[in-house]
């Protein structure tokens, strides 16, 4: 898996409006997301629709979600399809107020990567398996030297991506890589 102009080679490419320009181009942090539209609800178009300003909010599921204009930078299916919305060069709108080693607003300095899932459902193999190759290929390609959860960033606001999700995979697997 490599990066080829700021974007993942072999990942599907959907454009989201939800992104500018980074302020100082840097790129020096990971922020893990965990999502699923309707909440618990896997394998539709519904986060993919939400990224691109094209989600249906009429229903009392989605209703909440009226007018947020939010982006990530990829999402990873609980499949492991792997999903690009915006290229890594630009800010994603998916930390929202938050802060990491006392700097706040990541999203000037993080790539987000959301995972489809729950704070409480285990998450896939092929999701670790694909985040971490993400992660190395990121992490060779820019100046990222911190991987962390949006909890982490946001505690007051997030509890993503819960504690469903198995750090310790993802460290094993990093590892093997570098």
């Amino acid at each position: 898996m490599s990066v080829v102009e700021h974007r993942i080679e072999g990942a599907m490419q959907l454009h989201s409006p939800n992104q500018d320009e980074r302020p100082f181009g840097e790129i020096s942090l990971i922020v893990v997301h965990g999502i699923s539209l309707p909440a618990g609800k896997f394998g539709g178009q519904e986060v993919c629709e939400l990224f691109t300003n094209c989600l249906d909010v009429s229903g009392p599921e989605l209703s909440d979600l009226e007018g947020i204009k939010v982006s990530s930078h990829l999402f990873i299916r609980r499949t492991g399809e792997l999903i690009q919305f915006v290229p890594f060069n630009r800010r994603a709108w998916h930390a929202g107020a938050s802060s990491f080693a006392g700097r706040e607003h990541c999203n000037d300095y993080s790539i987000g990567i959301e995972l489809e899932g729950t704070d409480t459902t285990a998450y896939e193999e092929a999701q670790y398996e694909v985040l971490s190759n993400v992660c190395a290929s990121l992490m060779k390609s820019y100046s990222v030297t911190e991987i962390t959860s949006h909890s982490a960033i946001s505690p007051d606001r997030k509890t993503d991506p819960g504690p469903a999700f198995n750090w310790g995979i993802l460290r094993r697997k990093l590892a093997r890589k570098s």
